[in-house]
């Protein structure tokens, strides 16, 4: 369960957060209209930093334009600087920020353009998305009898709330059955991704993942392991997967704000490599979270400062 905190940031104001309500004929309740991004923040010896703020702002600026939602009153700057505010009025040493768009209460129906556009962001502490141990240990997937959506259908470059319905069904019966997560197929049948992760596939030394055009969400979390292992020397290509290949995989890893980068140990109970985490796995690992913890230089500057 979420551990309240003191504020949300509501439309240009802090509101207590028990008074954060919306009328239940919201259009987004019924139509899945809300556009939102997952952020973390870090406890760094400098103080709390937001990850990557800027392109998180970006790419739900992004996901509004797609859909048609015209972001009223703030610039991406100004809800930049209002997770930085959250953060700081919470009192949050590190923690899980959520900026949510959607369309309010107003008309009902599937033409949404009249109404209002509603703005919150939230802040809590949440801990290992997939478990405590899964970062050292891995999780074990399956691959799911659910398909990613298809082009020209749902846009997967938007992250949007309805397209998480699909990403529910996968976790769901991924759960159900036993496994932590699991990886969806796209419509011709390669790999995409997981119900909320990227997923990256080592075979001798090179680095593959799926491309966008598989409906694979462009992750933040994606783009920083591409730059960190293309720093260290490593090759990275994006292309189609095979859904065998994950099987004969020396290393497999999820990428997300909530996985970070998480191991995957088997899918559909074949071991990948030893069935443990892999050294290039732990080695982008100590990479990610030397910087996000500052341990390293910001070399990239990514961190935000709240």
């Amino acid at each position: 369960m979420i551990t309240p905190t003191e504020k949300i940031w509501r439309n240009g104001e802090l509101i207590n957060w028990n008074d954060a309500n919306v009328h239940v004929l919201t259009h987004a309740l019924h139509y899945g209209s809300s556009v939102f991004e997952g952020i973390r923040c870090y406890e760094t010896a400098t103080g709390p930093a937001v990850f990557r703020l800027n392109e998180h702002m970006r790419r739900m600026f992004d996901s509004a334009k797609i859909y048609r939602m015209d972001i009223p009153r703030f610039t991406q700057a100004e809800l930049a600087d209002a997770c930085r505010e959250i953060v700081r009025v919470n009192g949050l040493k590190s923690c899980y920020i959520r900026p949510v768009v959607f369309r309010g209460y107003g008309e009902m129906g599937v033409f949404p353009l009249q109404n209002p556009i509603e703005i919150y962001i939230c802040c809590w502490e949440w801990g290992k998305y997939l478990g405590a141990e899964a970062i050292d240990k891995g999780v074990d997937v399956c691959v799911s009898s659910w398909t990613r959506i298809a082009p020209n259908t749902l846009p997967a470059m938007a992250k949007v709330a309805a397209n998480y319905m699909n990403s529910q069904l996968i976790k769901m019966e991924a759960v159900l059955n036993g496994y932590s997560e699991g990886i969806a197929l796209d419509a011709s049948g390669y790999a995409s991704e997981g119900s909320g992760e990227n997923i990256f596939l080592i075979r001798d030394g090179v680095i593959y993942t799926p491309t966008l055009g598989t409906s694979a969400l462009p992750g933040i979390t994606r783009d920083t392991v591409m730059t960190l292992a293309r720093e260290a020397g490593i090759e990275v290509k994006e292309q189609a997967i095979p859904r065998e290949w994950l099987y004969i995989a020396d290393e497999l890893f999820f990428t997300g704000t909530a996985a970070e980068v998480t191991p995957i140990r088997s899918v559909d109970k074949i071991a990948i490599g030893s069935g443990t985490r892999g050294p290039i796995t732990a080695k982008l690992q100590t990479a990610f979270m030397d910087i996000l913890t500052g341990k390293a230089a910001d070399r990239f500057g990514w961190l935000t400062h709240v």
